[in-house]
């Protein structure tokens, strides 16, 4: 079973990002055709932490992957990852950067 929300709106998204000023969320973005993205979906879903996370299908959900990347101020890249808190990203990765051990690691002390 997944341990995570997906996120297929746009304003499922804004929710997520109102919601990280009460508790810090970790947003996952994966592109369903690629094998990076697919390992680093693998630490992602490894990733066991007990907080909020959400996933976005890059291609089948543009328009969200779009205002992520406006709303964040971060250019797109995937597969990409978030720590986001207070609205703001406080941490940022991609490819093959993105691992369970980094993830455990940035929010180690949130």
């Amino acid at each position: 079973m997944e341990n995570y929300m997906e996120i297929t709106s746009v304003d499922q998204w804004k929710n997520v990002l109102e919601q990280s000023s009460e508790k810090p969320v970790v947003v996952f973005k994966h592109s369903t055709t690629c094998p990076v993205s697919a390992h680093a979906y693998g630490e992602f879903s490894a990733f066991e932490k007990l907080m909020d996370r959400y996933l976005v299908k890059v291609i089948e959900n543009r328009p969200v992957s779009n205002e992520i990347s406006i709303d964040l101020g971060i250019q797109h890249e995937s597969p990409q990852a978030f720590v986001i808190a207070n609205g703001e990203a406080i941490w940022n990765a991609s490819h093959w950067k993105i691992t369970k051990k980094e993830l455990d690691k940035v929010t180690e002390s949130l």
